[in-house]
């Protein structure tokens, strides 16, 4: 599992695993668990690439930022740190 520590949201973590090009695992350490689950669901099976099209760039409150913000960093860093290790 890869670990990504948030900023500026509720959830302390997520972590995630990617086989094959697909999620296969994601879960978040903290935050609204309802609405979290909700997205784990949504993201498991789907390339990073599809989550980080839906997910990006989306809000919480005030905040420059949200949960499923913070996954589309996670993911976007995974695949700037495999492009680059490859």
């Amino acid at each position: 599992m890869i670990t990504y520590k948030t900023k500026g949201v509720c959830a302390k973590e997520i972590s995630f695993e990617v086989k094959e090009g697909i999620i296969t695992a994601m879960k978040f350490d903290g935050g609204c668990p309802g609405n979290l689950l909700g997205i784990q669901l949504m993201v498991i099976d789907k390339t990073p690439e599809e989550v980080i099209e839906k997910l990006k760039g989306i809000k919480c409150g005030g905040k420059d930022t949200s949960c499923p913000d913070q996954l589309t960093l996670a993911l976007e860093n995974y695949i700037l740190s495999s492009v680059e290790s490859a």
